[in-house]
């Protein structure tokens, strides 16, 4: 279903084409001044130029041949020769029926689906996950809900830390600390769990700064957790046991915090899931003449001609023999293409991981495990506190994210309170509710911003039912949900849409927007672009529940139409909220 922007770029562009132009001239956008048009075309400006023609002429030839045009209500030509569009109510009544009656409200699936994998979450077995997360977490399921949604099979895989030096870390400091836990890393493998009773995550979470910061100390102790990491990716049991101990605390800890978010992984694995693929990928390298002895470790160099600045070569083997954060990445690149063989992985990061990513795609370019248009980093900007830094609690430690989830919730039921909202619900439903407007606070702060920029956390702002926050969509939102109560018990029913008002207008030209807006989302893997999206939404069927009585409309024909309207607006708000992994109550 082509919206009427794509409908109108499309009758644009032929007339510039039976002019004997260019068709690119023809694109057409959104009107800057919307109190003369709904869309504009400014391609007479660059035909002039081409044409060495007055702007003018050309727009007015342009308008001439659109005159007619069952789309437009009228064509006008501005200025220098900028060629203003209106489009007809019936064109826009048409469209929005349409649309109405379309299970994907307007967006149009991808011509040619693909099989995609997006990879975000990426939290550290035995670490409890923190604000750091928040940002791969929210975005990255974002865009699987976008991509899933436009046609795609996708997979989330939440890709845990869970193998590599950090672990070695554990096994030592773990050891180190309690006899019992040494003896079980010692052992033949077989656990009792009496031992490790006491080695939950909020020991591991205690132990491993310590050990992180011990390690960069103490040449003793680095040395042993470096031989303790190649001891267990060789597989001795007792670490082996050990180590699966870290990964069940750890993973029960982490469900809990993605649940809380409304973020579901299809794929569950981990690094170590890849360890397994590093002996043969390993061999199969160095057939291919890839791997490069230096100073004891083996290297893929992934210079290429051209390039601006000196790129450090990939890590695969340690001097100490053991598999490095490089290797597993490319490894699990091998088992991705041997178990879904997608054609995109977008990898959902740190922006500041961004050397890493081009090392890694590279090297497996050079392998034959991918192509370049294979694998893309989808880098973010960092969640700053007020002093533009990453965001830190008072004491300046790291805030973790079950504790911002809660700071978000109190502040939630705080503002709920004060706007008089909730008073009816039952306890269990207001603290339900309380939880959705604290995710869409969280949410919306972020995917309002282009996933490249940095922000600032403020969270009094975030969780007002004002402005441009989440709360303030969810509301608008339980308000059409509550005025289509209000009619279906007065027994009014929905029927054919019928555009006059310009409050209608407006809203109707919004509710044709969410193509455009889908498809830049999906096409700039951006949420942004629905966000906005969902905003200029909510603004719009304010405008128009403020200009356009509902259920005291004049007579029947208009009630039935605005009360589609309503619905057809209540559906797209809800399933722009939905890509964005927000959750709309019932009642507020």
């Amino acid at each position: 279903m082509s919206d009427l922007k794509a409908a109108l770029g499309q009758a644009v562009s032929a007339v510039f084409v039976a002019l004997g132009l260019d068709e690119s001239l023809g694109k057409v956008g959104v009107s800057d001044r919307p109190d003369l048009a709904d869309f504009q075309c400014n391609g007479a400006l660059a035909a002039a130029k081409l044409a060495r023609r007055n702007p003018r002429e050309i727009a007015t030839e342009v308008a001439a041949k659109l005159a007619g045009d069952p789309l437009l209500a009228s064509v006008d030509v501005a200025g220098a020769g900028f060629v203003n569009l209106r489009i007809s109510d019936q064109a826009l009544t048409d469209r929005v029926r349409a649309l109405a009656l379309d299970p994907h409200l307007g967006a149009e699936a991808v011509a040619t689906p693909r099989r995609v994998i997006v990879d975000y979450g990426g939290p550290n077995v035995a670490k409890p996950m923190h604000v750091g997360h928040l940002r791969a977490s929210i975005i990255g399921e974002s865009i699987k809900r976008i991509y899933r949604f436009c046609g795609d099979t996708v997979w989330g895989d939440a890709h845990f830390g869970d193998w590599g030096f950090q672990m070695g870390l554990l096994i030592v400091a773990a050891g180190d600390e309690n006899p019992d836990w040494l003896a079980v890393a010692e052992g033949d493998g077989t656990l009792d769990p009496a031992l490790l009773a006491d080695l939950d995550l909020a020991a591991l979470d205690r132990l491993y700064p310590i050990a992180a910061a011990k390690a960069k100390e103490d040449t003793e102790f680095r040395d042993r957790a470096r031989k303790a990491t190649a001891l267990l990716q060789g597989g001795k049991p007792g670490y082996l046991a050990l180590w699966r101990h870290f990964a069940e605390v750890s993973r029960a800890a982490l469900k809990r915090e993605f649940d809380a978010l409304g973020i579901h992984f299809d794929l569950w694995m981990g690094e170590s899931d890849a360890d397994p693929l590093i002996p043969a990928m390993v061999e199969d390298l160095k057939a291919k003449g890839l791997l490069v002895e230096d100073q004891g470790a083996q290297i893929i160099r992934v210079v290429r001609e051209g390039d601006k600045r000196e790129l450090p070569p990939l890590l695969v083997i340690s001097s100490e023999g053991s598999a490095m954060y490089g290797t597993t990445d490319l490894a699990t690149i091998v088992g991705r293409r041997r178990d879904q063989d997608p054609d995109l992985v977008l990898y959902c990061v740190d922006q500041r991981q961004g050397d890493h990513f081009v090392q890694v795609f590279r090297a497996a370019v050079l392998a034959g495990y991918a192509t370049d248009e294979g694998l893309e980093h989808i880098g973010f900007g960092t969640m700053n506190g007020t002093d533009g830094k990453p965001f830190k609690t008072r004491a300046g430690g790291v805030l973790k994210l079950h504790d911002l989830i809660q700071m978000a919730t109190d502040k939630a039921r705080e503002r709920l309170r004060e706007a008089g909202l909730g008073a009816e619900l039952t306890p269990e439903a207001f603290e339900q509710t309380a939880h959705k407007v604290a995710i869409a606070a969280l949410k919306f702060a972020d995917l309002q911003n282009f996933r490249g920029t940095s922000y600032v956390f403020d969270l009094d702002r975030f969780t007002s039912f004002e402005g441009k926050t989440g709360p303030y969509l969810l509301y608008q939102a339980v308000r059409v949900k509550s005025l289509l109560r209000r009619a279906a018990d007065e027994g009014l029913v929905a029927g054919d849409i019928v555009i006059g008002e310009p409050a209608e207008r407006e809203l109707a030209l919004t509710l044709d927007a969410f193509q455009q807006a889908v498809s830049e989302a999906y096409e700039k893997k951006a949420p942004h672009f629905v966000a906005e999206h969902a905003y200029r939404l909510a603004q719009a069927y304010s405008k128009f529940y403020a200009a356009c009585p509902v259920l005291s409309a004049k007579d029947s024909v208009l009630k039935a139409s605005r009360l589609t309207l309503s619905q057809t607006t209540l559906k797209q708000l809800e399933q722009a909220l939905e890509l964005l992994g927000i959750e709309t109550p019932e009642r507020m």
